[in-house]
């Protein structure tokens, strides 16, 4: 059992190890900066930045990274709207209302 833990601890670990970017050096880069670069290229529909960015870092780290942008956006939605976020969240994406 406990190896099991240690080799998906291990396989986690090694997602969220950081490498630096081809072309840059010795410059490594963020979690969450290469999350929030993934999420403004989505948001102005450019292609290219957006695969830049998810070299930057694991697909399972980047995975990770934006939906914690994500969640502090509709939070911020919801507060700003005075509304749940529930139904911030259904409404953005153009869901019924629960």
């Amino acid at each position: 059992m406990f190896g099991r833990l240690r080799t998906s601890f291990s396989r986690f670990r090694h997602s969220m190890r950081v490498e630096a970017a081809p072309g840059r050096g010795n410059q490594t880069h963020n979690l969450f900066e290469s999350a929030a670069a993934h999420v403004i290229a989505c948001a102005e529909d450019d292609q290219e930045p957006m695969d830049e960015a998810s070299t930057w870092v694991s697909p399972e780290a980047l995975s990770f990274g934006v939906s914690e942008p994500a969640c502090r956006a509709v939070i911020a939605l919801a507060r700003e709207h005075d509304e749940s976020p529930r139904t911030v969240a259904r409404t953005h994406l153009g869901l019924p209302v629960a």
